[in-house]
């Protein structure tokens, strides 16, 4: 056997969730054929999971794309097509490439206005990348329509935490979770979903006596470390949540100096929740009640209790209520603002949290500034090098806005970097139609995928491994990433395509300004954020070299911030908000008996762009939906049958797995798999406050059919069935 030797090592920051997992890749000849991580790395401390491991095959994939590429045959709106076919699309030169989508924005900006163009930023780009693009579409196109994908994962959340406290990060970090006494996981598979956070959870359990309340619809493998599990129906948070803080108030649990000291409103909280009976609860989310009140004392009694919670909590229609729901307890109580303590929202993607801070949202410039005060446009439009008054005042779109409002009269050229609304969007059936009426629409990625394969332009992007720049973990750790490998064939980095884009539309607007596209390198542009954003302003890539340093950083002297709001919230006082519970938007009935719910899996990520396109594909090949043995007893199923999962939106057909891990009534759909794309069934309500869908409950039905309905994951080009 030949044993390869490395001829270099680079230290890097995994690109996939939002743990920020430190990496030290061992190459040879370009090639990267093992990855490791020191001991002694702050964040993880050796400790990889599967996708950190071994989840990079995927850059040396025969399917990636390596030279710009446009459409052979112009696509017209309304009649837009899908193209995975290489024969689809001819091989053009950067420059040909870059002038014609400059030319094909800048020709509808000036015919239809500023907000008929819309972007995708991108939660697994840098900072860098991230900063510039939407940097791209407000100076150069004048458009807040800028977003991201939390809107798709965290959105509740970050509206509730700004409501309440005035700021959205995660206010710990998650190792201090060995710090605590007790501590709640909600709406969060954190073993699949942040497996290394998952480990300091286990090692708080069994090494530090902490004790653990999982509140899930699953029984997902933290349960059987909790002290305490609260199975609730998907979409029953906020009585849950609510009985809690009853329960807390009404037997005096509640810290009183810090609820008098830091917050306001909660003499009408308290009267609020009054109705929240643990009964009450229990009628409404199937949790016994003297689970919800053992639950209630366990976290309000500890010295130190923390909350972390994932998307369970988030994508629902009322995900801001669900997040406020768990706001409440910690101001109770008092769990904020030490050590140990916190509210803690896991972050999904490796920079989704950079991405935010970037000023990838409609209402939000780079540090959170609204979109619609004129003393903040004023800061960036002196940036930027603008006249004043250019920058617009106008919220954006958002996320699941954009294509929504494709049309004569709305949206018409599109801009994605490296997202894939075509697997990620709910109801898939109604997007493809928003994205075949789309006029122009641009694709900036490593692979086509079912969203490029309508794009008019492709642009190929460096992998996360052949550039430079930085991420922004979940607990506020920014972080490098470095260039290990020489980008392959044509393939650019993201902010060298921005930049350059940007300087041929400005070219073709005739601005008689520029804002300035010319940078040394990525850390020239972060220094360019952090000049505005003081949060920013003590990063350097000297100063987080080895370990990073988690925001704010206010000045380069300054340590950096582990846990937050010791003294104060940024709101001033915390706030409480009477809640009402608002039922999932579609229950159950005779024709779809079942509610479904989705997520994510260890061995794959989000729409397959990458781990689908590695061997990491073989470890778990196939969709699978989960039925409680009770259910598939009832509808006649068997581990392995295939069975097809309808909702009054599309089908899906895959394979059962029967299963203790899901509740009665439930079943669950990894959302990986375009032959079975679990969003062709979801439902597309929305929060009416963060516009984020209902991922996490609809009403479907279930039935076993012939195995030879089953989709071929073989066959590449038959991508899913819309």
């Amino acid at each position: 056997m030949t044993v390869l030797e490395s001829s270099r090592m680079v230290t890097t920051t995994c690109p996939y969730c939002g743990v920020g997992c430190g990496l030290d890749l061992h190459i040879k000849d370009d090639y990267i054929y093992r990855v490791t991580s020191d001991f002694n790395n702050v964040v993880n401390q050796g400790n990889l999971c599967v996708k950190g491991r071994f989840g990079y095959d995927y850059i040396y994939s025969d399917r990636r794309i390596t030279s710009p590429m446009i459409r052979k045959e112009p696509q017209e709106a309304g009649k837009r097509v899908q193209a995975f076919d290489m024969k689809d699309w001819v091989e053009v030169s950067w420059d040909e490439a870059l002038d014609y989508v400059a030319k094909r924005l800048v020709k509808i900006h000036q015919r239809d206005g500023a907000n008929a163009l819309a972007v995708y930023c991108c939660a697994k780009a840098s900072n860098e990348d991230n900063y510039l693009l939407q940097k791209l579409f407000r100076s150069v196109f004048l458009t807040n329509n800028v977003d991201h994908c939390t809107r798709l994962c965290h959105a509740g959340s970050v509206v509730a935490l700004q409501m309440a406290i005035g700021s959205a990060a995660m206010s710990n970090t998650a190792a201090e979770v060995i710090k605590s006494d007790c501590f709640i996981v909600t709406g969060s598979n954190t073993p699949e979903n942040h497996p290394i956070i998952a480990l300091q959870m286990k090692a708080a359990v069994e090494k530090h006596g902490a004790k653990l309340i999982v509140i899930d619809p699953r029984k997902l493998e933290l349960c059987d470390y909790s002290d305490l599990w609260l199975p609730l129906k998907p979409g029953t948070n906020v009585p849950v949540f609510t009985a809690m803080a009853n329960v807390i108030i009404n037997e005096g649990l509640i810290n009183t100096k810090f609820v008098d000291d830091r917050t306001e409103g909660f003499s009408e909280f308290k009267k609020s929740v009054q109705e929240f009976t643990p009964e009450y609860a229990e009628n409404i989310s199937g949790v016994e009640q003297d689970l919800i009140v053992k639950a209630a004392r366990m976290y309000a009694e500890a010295q130190r209790g923390a909350i972390y919670w994932g998307m369970g909590i988030s994508q629902l229609a009322h995900g801001t209520s669900s997040a406020l729901g768990l706001v409440h307890l910690a101001l109770l109580t008092g769990h904020v603002g030490r050590e140990g303590t916190g509210l803690n929202p896991l972050r999904g993607q490796n920079n989704v949290q950079g991405a935010s801070d970037m000023g990838c949202m409609p209402y939000h410039y780079p540090g959170y500034m609204e979109v619609d005060k004129k003393e903040n446009a004023a800061k960036w439009e002196n940036a930027w090098n603008m006249e004043s008054g250019s920058l617009s005042l106008d919220k954006g779109l958002t996320t699941t806005e954009i294509l929504s409002s494709v049309g004569e009269d709305g949206v018409r050229a599109l801009y994605i970097m490296g997202e894939n609304p075509m697997m990620t969007e709910p109801n898939l059936n109604k997007t493809k139609k928003h994205m075949e009426e789309l006029e122009f629409l641009v694709a900036q990625d490593l692979f086509i995928n079912e969203s490029g394969a309508y794009a008019d332009v492709f642009l190929p992007a460096t992998s996360w491994a052949e550039k430079d720049g930085t991420f922004t973990n979940t607990d506020r750790r920014v972080q490098r990433v470095r260039k290990a490998i020489e980008p392959i064939g044509q393939v650019r980095g993201d902010w060298e395509i921005i930049c350059d884009l940007a300087k041929r539309s400005e070219e073709l607007l005739e601005r008689s300004r520029s804002t300035f596209w010319r940078y040394n390198g990525p850390e020239e542009i972060l220094q360019e954020m952090g000049g505005v954003v003081p949060e920013y302003r003590g990063i350097s890539y000297k100063r987080i070299d080895k370990v990073g340093l988690q925001t704010p950083v206010l000045d380069d002297k300054h340590p950096g911030t582990p846990f937050l709001f010791d003294k104060s919230f940024p709101s001033g006082r915390a706030k409480f908000f009477p809640l009402k519970y608002v039922p999932v938007h579609e229950a159950p009935d005779d024709e779809y008996p079942f509610i479904l719910t989705t997520g994510r899996l260890l061995e794959h990520w989000h729409g397959g762009t990458m781990t689908r396109n590695s061997k990491l594909d073989d470890l778990y090949p196939e969709a699978r939906v989960e039925v409680h043995p009770i259910d598939a007893v009832r509808m006649g199923i068997d581990d392995g049958d295939a069975v097809e999962v309808g909702s009054r939106r599309g089908k899906v057909v895959l394979r059962a797995s029967v299963t203790k891990k899901t509740s009665p009534g439930v079943v669950f759909i990894p959302m990986h798999f375009v032959e079975a794309a679990a969003n062709l069934l979801t439902i597309d309500a929305l929060d009416p406050q963060a516009k984020i869908p209902e991922f996490k409950a609809c009403a479907v039905s279930i039935k076993r059919v012939d195995k030879e309905l089953l989709p071929d994951r073989t066959v590449r080009l038959d991508r899913g069935r819309w």
